[in-house]
């Protein structure tokens, strides 16, 4: 897939074709492209439920035609209970990675949404909650055919999840892991995205479905309860951003690791590559990689617990001239290195307003925490069993603390006047695949699908497993990956358009009008537009 959709009146861009296909129904009925985003994600939760659900959390990154790039924070917070004292008693030295103790932090996706629409509609009076959701509550109630990705991938971790409370009810019906072509039905689900359209969305954090969420979490011994939903609240942040050449770019605040995807592109911007795809090119991306991945994991995480803006770095260029002068142009610098994990989804839309969001939302781990609420049909995340056990120090386990988010979504706005979204699902691989993609096409004149298509790399970790080696597709060219392993790198190669190297996607508005989109072969999703 290398040739690049174009149109004018509007796009989306995500990685399942009917969840694009729904946001872009919303633009045509003259929707927003916050409200195709809303759209397009709820249609994920359902078609895409090993990716993303109502369940976790997610950020945004809206572009506005006035110039100005607004952020939202929907992330949840740790129950008022998960502390140590309650995983000793349980009698765990570090928190599950599933079932009901690993969903211990407050869902956010929802929030973000509400908020969101809410400056939609600041701006026109919108479309309503039934429209926006009507394709999603469809999609659970008569049904979805399961993808290949998501029938091997179900069928990779049913051990591991079998025994969870609620899912083989809902994804293991027959006690079997489904083929592709199974039809996936969600008839909770289906019935609570009724009641978010006709309660409004804060009814699930204050409300009737509140008040069963938090008793389906206690009755399985989440440490959730009804006080931390009617806590929580969506935040409007200011993003981060960082000057380079030709652009300035955005990305999102702690607790997510945007830091470490702008400093990726701002070091990669001081040093000398003359051709895409070469040598200099591979090396100083990765070798950038690691000083931007040191910085996070050394700084970065609930902003509330931080002792450094992420900001500060961005805008101190002699600290960042230092940081390029650390990275040796010729040889590798030593990288064990304890690696994310997650699993997520990207997704983006254009109007023809010249509004243009970038948005990303996951359960963390491919389905989560595993438990699926009985009365709702929500899988719950397990973003916070990332948190370490600890009294102190780096992503330590507090009541009220968000944890570390390796979510984060992208924009740049060009000195020529384009505006670019852009980002992908894959844990450690996100600020890197981002560099692979907004490299080729910013620096180096790469058409949008090819710098999508192209072949990647990821240092760190592999879908299911942890792993410190350079991981890339076999698609690059020999000569290039002999350099590498000279350099000193630890090479492991990988088969071609793998999903390990995330679903990536972008859309760029030109001045003119032209709005260009570009979507990942190694996903089931698509480039919509009119």
């Amino acid at each position: 897939m290398l040739n690049t959709p174009r149109s004018l009146r509007g796009m989306v861009t995500s990685p399942h074709h009917l969840a694009s296909q729904a946001g872009l129904d919303v633009l045509r009925d003259g929707g927003t492209a916050i409200e195709a985003v809303v759209a397009t994600a709820a249609a994920l939760a359902v078609v895409y439920p090993h990716m993303t659900g109502i369940g976790g959390d997610a950020f945004w990154l809206v572009m506005w035609p006035d110039g100005r790039t607004e952020t939202i924070d929907a992330c949840g917070a740790a129950a008022r209970r998960a502390d140590l004292e309650f995983y000793r008693a349980a009698g765990c030295d570090t928190i599950p990675w599933r079932g009901p103790l690993a969903a211990n932090t407050v869902a956010g996706t929802v929030s973000g949404w509400e908020l969101a629409l809410e400056w939609s509609h600041a701006m026109q009076p919108g479309l309503g909650l039934h429209r926006l959701l009507r394709d999603a509550i469809y999609y659970a109630e008569q049904g979805v055919p399961i993808t290949e990705g998501g029938a091997a991938l179900t069928a990779a971790k049913m051990d591991e999840l079998a025994a969870i409370p609620g899912f083989r009810q809902v994804f293991l019906p027959g006690g079997h892991a489904p083929k592709a072509g199974d039809i996936l039905h969600n008839q909770a689900l289906a019935h609570t995205l009724r009641r978010l359209a006709g309660d409004g969305l804060d009814s699930f954090y204050r409300g009737a479905l509140a008040r069963d969420l938090a008793e389906d979490l206690r009755q399985l011994g989440s440490p959730l309860d009804l006080a931390d939903l009617n806590t929580h609240h969506a935040q409007a942040r200011p993003p981060l951003h960082v000057d380079i050449a030709g652009a300035r770019l955005f990305n999102m605040a702690p607790p997510t690791q945007g830091v470490a995807s702008l400093l990726i592109l701002a070091l990669f911007d001081r040093l000398r590559a003359d051709e895409v795809d070469g040598f200099d090119y591979f090396h100083g991306l990765v070798e950038a990689t690691k000083q931007a991945f040191r910085y996070r994991d050394t700084h970065v995480g609930d902003p509330a617990f931080m002792s450094v803006a992420a900001q500060e770095v961005l805008d101190d260029a002699m600290a960042l001239d230092r940081m390029a002068l650390e990275i040796d142009p010729e040889v590798a610098a030593p990288w064990p290195h304890p690696s994310q994990a997650g699993d997520t989804v990207w997704m983006g839309a254009v109007d023809a307003d010249g509004v243009a969001v970038s948005m990303i939302q996951s359960v963390y781990f491919e389905y989560g925490s595993g438990v699926v609420l009985p009365r709702s049909g929500i899988v719950w995340q397990n973003r916070g069993a990332s948190f370490r056990l600890a009294e102190q120090g780096w992503n330590a386990l507090r009541p009220g603390r968000k944890p570390f988010h390796t979510l984060n979504p992208a924009g740049a706005r060009f000195a020529d006047g384009r505006t670019m979204v852009y980002g992908t699902m894959g844990g450690e691989g996100q600020p890197q695949t981002q560099a692979a993609l907004f490299t080729r096409y910013a620096r180096y004149g790469v058409p949008l699908q090819q710098a999508v298509t192209a072949p990647r790399w990821l240092l760190g970790r592999t879908w299911g497993e942890s792993s410190t080696s350079l991981k890339y597709e076999d698609r690059f060219a020999p000569e290039v990956i002999a350099r590498m392993a000279a350099a000193g790198h630890v090479l492991e190669p990988m088969p071609a358009f793998t999903s390990t190297m995330g679903h990536a996607g972008a859309l760029v508005l030109h001045p003119s009008g032209l709005i260009e989109g570009a979507t990942d072969p190694r996903s089931d999703g698509m480039v919509a537009a009119w």
